[in-house]
């Protein structure tokens, strides 16, 4: 961990991802005694001391006693939240939020002025180290505060700044991106029991091809065009597989998807739920 952090973090809204960052900065290197966590059920904020040896807190003392606060409450519970915090947040925190769709002039004009505000977008991969998180600044985040943001989301997963303007398009990517992926794995099942193996083989031959392919695009450095063209010999099965996918307009149908994911987050950052 960088001798310049911000020392003492503190998780809001201590959920799935939320302890999966707690799992991840410990394991990176950050004293427990540095990290404290706030969550809605007293049993829950017990169970995380117990696990991790985390202080929880109310989130009135994490204001108080946190340089960082991670929020990772559900968007629709955010104004609450901050309403809790405002009284006692001095302006020099630094907020990161990790909740979908929310701009930071959201928490700009909510918070103290010249509060640093990063905005991040990960993704469930987190739970398993395999996250991509996607970082964007606030008018008043310093790139001391972007560098800290990546820190903390680089402990379980790659990271990625991009302008806010961005956020959206990748939130449609690969915010919702491991979904379409285990929806395209659910469809191969399928059509594997369809051709007559048992689910339980059909879905392991599917993962392990899966993992596979990726790792080929991420140490390869090829195009994923040419990978393809690496497996699709002539007449051969691949390509007349290919050449129904084209007539099914596959291609066509992602981009329609991702682009009806990107205008959602849209909404939802202009508050129509």
């Amino acid at each position: 961990m960088s001798q310049n952090s911000r020392q003492k973090v503190a998780v809001l809204g201590t959920g799935k991802i939320g302890e999966a960052l707690l799992s991840g900065m410990i394991r990176g290197g950050w004293a427990p005694a540095d990290l404290l966590v706030t969550a809605r059920r007293p049993e829950r904020a017990e169970e995380l001391r117990t696990r991790y040896g985390v202080t929880p807190v109310t989130n009135a003392e994490a204001a108080k006693q946190a340089d960082t606060l991670i929020l990772t409450v559900k968007p629709q519970d955010m104004g609450t939240l901050l309403t809790e915090l405002v009284p006692n947040l001095p302006a020099d925190r630094l907020v990161i939020s990790g909740a979908a769709g929310i701009p930071t002039t959201f928490f700009e004009e909510r918070l103290p002025e010249g509060t640093a505000v990063v905005r991040v977008m990960t993704n469930t991969p987190a739970l398993v180290d395999e996250a991509m998180s996607v970082i964007s600044a606030g008018s008043h985040a310093t790139a001391a505060d972007l560098a800290h943001a990546e820190e903390i989301f680089g402990a379980v997963g790659k990271t990625l700044r991009v302008p806010e303007s961005q956020q959206d398009a990748c939130t449609a990517l690969s915010g919702s991106g491991p979904a379409y992926f285990f929806y395209l794995v659910e469809a191969m099942t399928d059509a594997g029991i369809l051709l007559g193996l048992p689910r339980d083989k059909a879905h392991d031959l599917i993962v392990q091809s899966a993992i596979g392919a990726a790792t080929m695009l991420r140490d390869s450095g090829e195009h994923p065009v040419k990978l393809r063209e690496n497996v699709t010999s002539p007449a051969g099965t691949t390509i007349n597989a290919i050449r129904e996918l084209e007539n099914h307009g596959v291609r066509a149908a992602l981009i329609a998807a991702l682009e009806a994911a990107r205008d959602r987050s849209r909404e939802l950052a202009s508050g129509n739920n």
